[in-house]
């Protein structure tokens, strides 16, 4: 089979490496996978960038099974309803390209057109959680054309936090038997960690501001994500961290590696996400593999992550965090002031986020339902 992916398979974003943890699992299972790379540039391809998909397309052996990751897919109609009837195409959707936050309205407005098209003379459409499944239903793809095949997660060490962090001493610290009391609230610092890249969509902003909004400063927060892809949303985070004088407690960390980025994880007590729009919430599951708590917004799967898996949701105090809903700088504002100013909570959302950990599907899982969704896709005409 191949794998059509639009420029460097190894950029760090949750799209990407779902990807190549999809195409390293299928390998594994004894698939053959080639992968064909097509330019860069893509949801608004340059029109050389079009004609090398094209040419990329054409070259793909008659009767072949191709999955296009839909961030070229979704603007390449012409293409897949050109090869429709030569190849097996399925396009993998994360979330549909108009639902980027940010961008133009009349830019969305096209993008919805050209991903509907596409969509329709794919053979199928694979996404990546139930959320999107419901958002692809309404560009007209018929459900029973559209496979669900969540990320999985890595096994992972708990995460070791700073002193603040450790559930232990949230607990001396309030428990008047143990000499404890709310004058005893720690003076040290909550580590915070928001794993995401600056674009406007992962509502960095928003982050600013309800932290600029907490009237207690014993935290610190390291964001690790590109600081590359999107120039003025940077500009924005860094005025705003001017001007609120947080700058000395901020640390805007840039892409990290995978050691780097797993002593982040190791040394966090607490994950923040305020993302405004997600597919999936892939960063959500993998602090949660670490046994770290939680504060984010309730779009893609996270609430599922958090609150529950599917339709059953955990009672309010097995909840491996809290969320709200997306955008809402006053509710996200309170969720975190309680989340770092108060102990004990931060200690019980600590030990259910470890409790999760058990619950969090693999990419073997993952690597196996991409496997059989596939397998069903092919016999569809």
């Amino acid at each position: 089979m191949y794998v059509v992916i639009p420029g460097d398979l190894e950029t760090r974003t949750g799209g990407y490496g779902y990807d190549r943890r999809i195409i390293g699992g299928l390998r594994r299972r004894g698939w053959s996978v080639e992968v064909v790379k097509l330019a860069d540039g893509f949801p608004t391809p340059a029109p050389a960038a079009r004609a090398h998909a094209a040419a990329a397309f054409a070259r793909i052996p008659d009767g072949s099974l191709v999955l296009a990751d839909g961030l070229a897919l979704g603007t390449l109609p012409e293409q897949v309803e050109d090869e429709r009837d030569r190849l097996r195409i399925v396009a993998l959707v994360h979330h549909p390209l108009a639902d980027e936050t940010g961008i133009d309205p009349a830019l969305a407005t096209a993008l919805e057109i050209s991903e509907r098209r596409a969509l329709a003379a794919a053979l199928a459409v694979v996404v990546t959680s139930r959320a999107t499944a419901v958002r692809i239903v309404d560009y007209g793809v018929a459900a029973d054309r559209i496979f669900v095949v969540e990320p999985g997660t890595d096994p992972a060490p708990i995460a070791r936090g700073s002193a603040v962090g450790s559930p232990d001493v949230g607990r001396v610290l309030l428990d008047p038997a143990r000499g404890g009391s709310e004058e005893s609230r720690p003076t040290c610092d909550v580590a915070l960690l928001c794993v995401a890249t600056l674009t406007p969509r992962k509502g960095y902003e928003i982050l600013i501001d309800a932290l600029a909004a907490i009237p207690h400063r014993h935290w610190r927060l390291t964001c690790a994500g590109s600081l590359d892809r999107d120039a003025p949303t940077v500009a924005r985070v860094r005025a705003r961290l001017r001007d609120s004088g947080l700058e000395d407690r901020v640390r805007l960390a840039g892409d990290l590696d995978a050691t780097a980025l797993a002593a982040e994880y190791d040394r966090a007590d607490l994950f923040v996400l305020p993302t405004l729009y997600e597919g999936y919430g892939m960063a959500v599951a993998e602090a949660l593999a670490r046994g770290l708590p939680v504060v984010s917004t309730t779009t893609g799967s996270i609430a599922d992550l958090v609150l529950g898996t599917g339709d059953v949701r955990l009672k309010p105090d097995l909840a491996a965090g809290i969320v709200v809903p997306p955008g809402d700088l006053p509710a996200f504002t309170a969720a975190l002031s309680r989340a770092i100013g108060d102990p004990v909570l931060r200690a019980s959302l600590t030990a259910n986020a470890r409790s999760v950990r058990d619950r969090l599907s693999t990419w073997e899982v993952a690597t196996a339902a991409m496997e059989r969704a596939l397998a069903r896709a092919a016999r569809i005409r």
